[in-house]
């Protein structure tokens, strides 16, 4: 028997980019079913990987630069711009400049990590002639509300005494004073639309500081420090502009980013998805496959609010069409992700080990992850129905 997989998975972060985690499970399947017929949909959700795909996918062309990076060292970044007809558009990917991948693992401390290479690249397009910008935001290694790309776009952030604060999230509760008027014009006449994570809020029990500043490194005390400082800048934002960021659906993306689009970029926030599926082929793919097989680096009880895997599975179910996951780890929350288009899952990972050994060898047990599964489905496939009464 003959199967049509279509393998759609995300990244792994600092592991394996999205295309080698597609190769990966591609060829764990052909090792289990050497007839099966491969389709790849390799998905990207804002972060790393978002450029390439949307670029790779209009026959547009990459830019590399220089900028700053997150812990305010030099690195090597890029942009796109998309190719067709139409305005100019360039792509940036926020993780090229400030992703977590950025950060050594001795200096995550997202109260010191900066944006401010993201606002280098927003420049560096209008420099190039971009009459619009696609951000993509994942992946991130900040918690600073975009006050880094701020500055780097003109802005003063400044304390009571009128000096220049940091552009760094642990900075922001310092805050007295924000200067627009240095802002680039170009901005004014350049449409920027961001893809987001739209459950990401900017403040309170779900806001970024409190759910991912402990994943970037920051301790209880700078989680609260981080949650003063945002509070303290959307306040000064809302005094100022009159755009209330508090509860926005999607400010709190990549530390906040979307937030300090809004404010500095006049920036228009998306759900992620309703930009990625404009120029990816994931829908027609779907449309002829018997099976899909999706993964990303952790499955939890966060996977329905805007992760691939369940993103990919929801639109799979619709069409009757069942839906694997493999993922490096299984979390808190995940019998969440039946409900949301997965109808079976698996971790990669079969016996203990390290971090550092997991991501080193995150090719292999992929592949060996992909095969035992597509084993299991070809078990399933010679049992008989069971017998009338």
């Amino acid at each position: 028997m003959s199967f049509t997989v279509l393998v759609a998975p995300s990244g792994f972060k600092e592991s394996l980019d999205v295309e080698d985690v597609a190769r990966a499970i591609s060829a764990g399947v052909l090792r289990a079913c050497p007839s099966a017929k491969l389709l790849q949909a390799p998905m990207v959700d804002g972060g790393e990987g978002f450029t390439k795909a949307l670029v790779a996918s209009t026959g547009g062309v990459m830019i590399d630069r220089i900028v700053t990076g997150p812990v305010g060292r030099p690195v090597k970044s890029f942009f796109g711009f998309m190719g067709g007809a139409g305005k100019r558009t360039a792509v940036i990917e926020m993780a090229a400049a400030a992703g977590l991948r950025l950060v050594p693992r001795d200096s995550r401390d997202p109260t010191r990590t900066t944006s401010y290479g993201v606002g280098e690249l927003i420049v560096a397009a209008m420099d190039a002639g971009a009459k619009r910008i696609l951000v993509g935001c994942g992946d991130s290694g900040i918690n600073d509300g975009g006050a880094g790309m701020a500055v780097a776009l003109g802005a003063r952030l400044l304390d009571s005494n009128g000096r220049d604060i940091e552009p760094c999230g642990g900075a922001l509760a310092e805050l007295a004073v924000i200067d627009f008027s240095g802002l680039d014009p170009r901005l004014k006449s350049v449409r920027i639309d961001v893809a987001v994570n739209w459950h990401n809020m900017l403040l309170g029990e779900k806001g970024v500081a409190r759910v991912f500043g402990p994943q970037k490194g920051a301790t209880p005390r700078q989680v609260e420090l981080l949650e003063r400082g945002l509070e303290t800048y959307a306040a000064l934002i809302l005094k100022e502009t009159g755009i209330d960021l508090r509860q926005a659906q999607g400010a709190g993306a990549s530390g906040g980013l979307g937030a300090g689009l809004m404010a500095f970029a006049g920036a228009r926030l998306h759900p992620r998805f309703d930009i990625v599926m404009r120029y990816l082929s994931f829908d027609r793919l779907l449309r002829s496959a018997d099976l899909v097989i999706t993964a990303e680096g952790s499955l939890d009880g966060q996977s329905p609010f805007g992760k691939v895997p369940c993103e990919v599975a929801r639109r799979a179910r619709a069409l009757g069409i069942p839906t694997i996951a493999l993922a490096g780890t299984i979390g808190k929350g995940v019998d969440l992700t039946f409900d949301n288009g997965i109808d079976a899952f698996a971790s990669i990972i079969k016996r203990p080990c390290t971090l550092d050994e997991a991501i080193n060898k995150g090719e292999k047990l992929l592949r060996r992850a992909a095969e035992d599964a597509m084993r299991m489905i070809m078990v399933g496939t010679r049992l008989r129905p069971p017998m009338a009464a």
